[in-house]
């Protein structure tokens, strides 16, 4: 409906005053009506008239033109021309279904990027959490999406936490038997610990520093027997917790399911040979020597200088990411977009591998589109593995279902916890850092997962005690019902909007919008046994798919009963 009115404006304008416009309708307060356009204001100074006057003109044209789909159309200050919807037309609108303009299209979205070792906190699961939604927003606009991750299992970090687990296994060889059987937290603990250990040293003693950068090379060269032990152990070790992990957050509420699986994982230990050796081979070209390292020169795009191979002749971030770019292209040669997702404090260090990628291939460089977050705070501030004091996802959820236990025990825990981790998240535009609160993000009285779950259930309950009565679509719509209509006819919009912009968000922001208006349409309108019960009926129905839908392109659940 909004892009059949969109042009019939525009073929008006080019009538009136012949003057191509391109029509862009908003959604005002119902009030004034349920579409909005400011182009008369746009056309006051390419006509050099009036615009009120332009206002007034154009709404005359499209009373005749738009008669079968407008009931009114009006002038307000300036030029502001407000349209509001025949019932027949708002009937129509809510049959209309999300655009697909993505078909044919193959997108590669990496995310989440846990490291061996290290313990996987509360970021990990924003990013997971935001790479799943895009993924679904990008599927509900016609695409093909893969999802995979990148983990860091060569590197310092690394070096740091076999050191410390080579110090422990030395004094005792059983450590690796004895905690074979660690799961969930108290594995991710244990194996956080090292690299913090490690950290530290590396930071305060000489000659652990030494011996961990020693530890670096035999990882990278697989030279020493009892090291390469110990980092495979610790690895596989790490790769089931996470794996763990993935299941926690995914769900399955018996109707749908929503699964976070990585179709492939890529190592660094693999693309870094990979980017090291193409850096090599560009070299005078694009890359240059500098004290032993070799660099790209960034100013030269208006970035600035990173290193892309050490003086120890060791890969960086930056050469083994481009080692990745070049995998992904192998493994996914039809992609017509290569998205990472990861926060923003790499911002800088992204267009510098991008600049760096661009000019090896620029086909290539084009594709890659970076999409960055905030990171998650607590009142004790910025989170950090490097120092051990980081907070662990386990622990956040593990606390969750206490609480949503609690308060709800009759409800599913692991659907509730999972709706109310990332609901909170998501509500937020991506960009900006958050704070994680515990007691808001299951609260019923607020802006919450939780609160979206609990209202899908109310409307379930609703349409179960109708038992076997049949809905039937409206054809005229009384003054509550037409409010709930018509914030339900905004759905595809919404959809629209979030997938292009890959901002859920937008999502958020509607569902809670909508779960208001039917709480007033419902506190003022009967239901079951009402003479408009069929129609009324039809609304519930409609407004707990869309709820249903909204939230899985969320991926949270939408609970039958809580």
């Amino acid at each position: 409906m909004k892009d059949v009115l969109e042009q019939k404006i525009a073929d008006a304008c080019q009538a009136l005053f012949a003057v191509g416009a391109k029509i862009e309708l908003t959604r005002p307060e119902e009030q004034f009506g349920d579409f909005a356009t400011n182009i008369a204001l746009q056309l006051s100074k390419q006509l050099a008239k009036n615009s009120r006057e332009i206002g007034e003109t154009l709404a005359a044209k499209l009373h005749e033109t738009l008669a079968e789909q407008v009931a009114e159309v009006s002038v307000a200050g300036p030029g502001f021309i407000n349209l509001k919807l025949t019932d027949t037309a708002l009937s129509e609108a809510l049959q209309a279904k999300p655009a697909q303009p993505l078909v044919d299209q193959t997108i590669v979205i990496e995310h989440t990027d846990a490291n061996p070792f290290k313990a996987f906190h509360i970021g990990h699961a924003y990013s997971n959490t935001i790479g799943v939604s895009v993924g679904l927003l990008l599927q509900a606009a016609g695409a093909t999406v893969h999802q995979v991750s990148y983990h860091g299992d060569v590197g310092m970090h690394i070096a740091m936490a076999v050191w410390a687990l080579k110090k422990a296994y030395d004094k005792n060889p059983a450590i690796l038997d004895d905690n074979q059987q660690l799961t969930g937290a108290r594995l991710a603990t244990w194996l956080g610990q090292f690299y913090a250990e490690g950290a530290t040293a590396y930071k305060d003693n000489t000659t652990a520093k030494e011996q961990i950068e020693s530890t670096n090379k035999l990882i990278y060269n697989q030279q020493d027997q009892d090291v390469n032990k110990l980092y495979e152990w610790g690895k596989a070790r790490s790769f089931k917790y996470f794996g763990f992990l993935y299941d926690e957050l995914s769900y399955d509420d018996g109707q749908q399911r929503i699964e976070v699986a990585f179709e492939k994982e890529y190592m660094e230990s693999q693309t870094g040979v990979i980017g090291k050796q193409v850096v090599q081979e560009h070299v005078g070209s694009i890359f240059k020597k500098s004290d032993g390292a070799i660099v790209y020169e960034g100013e030269k795009v208006g970035l600035h200088t990173r290193v892309f191979i050490n003086s120890q002749d060791l890969p960086t971030y930056e050469a083994k990411e481009i080692g990745l770019v070049l995998e992904k292209q192998k493994d996914y040669p039809d992609a017509q977009q290569f998205i990472v997702i990861t926060a923003n404090e790499i911002d800088e260090y992204f267009r510098v591998m991008k600049a760096a990628i661009t000019e090896i291939d620029a086909e290539l460089g084009d594709k890659l589109r970076h999409v960055s977050h905030g990171v998650v705070r607590l009142s004790s501030g910025k989170m950090s593995s490097r120092t051990g004091k980081v907070v662990q996802f386990i622990d956040i959820l593990e606390e969750l279902k206490a609480a949503i236990h609690s308060e709800y025990p009759k409800a599913d825990t692991k659907l509730i916890a999972n709706g109310a981790l990332k609901y909170s998240f998501l509500k937020h535009r991506l960009g900006s850092d958050l704070i994680f609160d515990l007691e808001d993000s299951i609260s019923l009285d607020g802006n919450s997962g939780p609160y979206l779950q609990y209202a899908h259930a109310r409307a379930r309950s609703i349409l179960r005690k109708a038992g076997d009565a049949a809905p039937k679509s409206p054809a005229a719509f009384e003054p509550g019902e037409r409010s709930l209509a018509r914030k339900l006819a905004e759905y595809p919009e919404v959809i629209d909007k979030a997938a292009a912009e890959l901002m859920p968000h937008y999502i958020c922001t509607y569902l809670y919008e909508l779960a208001q208006v039917f709480n007033r349409f419902y506190e003022a309108n009967r239901v079951i046994d009402d003479p408009r019960q069929p129609e009324r009926l039809s609304l519930v129905s409609q407004y707990a798919e869309v709820l249903k839908q909204g939230l899985r392109l969320l991926g949270i659940a939408a609970p039958e009963q809580m």
